[in-house]
């Protein structure tokens, strides 16, 4: 079995990732590159992280997270990428790493859904 599960399916324009298992160095890390960069070849600018499934992550994987963002989020992409049902393990990571306040994290997807009809960023909730 894969370190990193990920299953794809589209809510109107938005890709949901729904994942599952570990985002670590290796397997898991190269797996959500891999995805991520297929969907902007595809012209997939709207991608939502549905991260209900990761019981752990890494170093390497909260990096892969940060390029991600950085890939789809550049001005010349003009992408969003914003995380959903972070664990709590996860979401104490990302407040102690001080990326909590990078990403646009939500706790429904409804909620996440409908930010990315919002221009500009918003508030993450908590």
């Amino acid at each position: 079995m894969a370190e990193l599960d990920i299953r794809e399916r589209q809510a109107g324009d938005v890709v949901v990732l729904d994942m599952s298992g570990k985002i670590t160095i290796g397997e898991g890390s190269v797996a959500l590159r891999s995805a991520i960069r297929r969907l902007l070849e595809e012209g997939k600018k709207k991608i939502l992280l549905n991260l209900a499934g990761v019981g752990y992550i890494d170093s390497s994987g909260i990096g892969e997270l940060v390029s991600s963002y950085t890939a789809i989020t550049k001005e010349e992409v003009g992408g969003q990428l914003k995380l959903i049902n972070l664990t709590e393990k996860l979401q104490d990571l990302l407040a102690i790493t001080k990326l909590l306040t990078v990403f646009d994290v939500y706790e429904e997807e409804s909620e996440a859904l409908n930010s990315f009809n919002d221009k500009g960023k918003s508030e993450a909730s908590k």
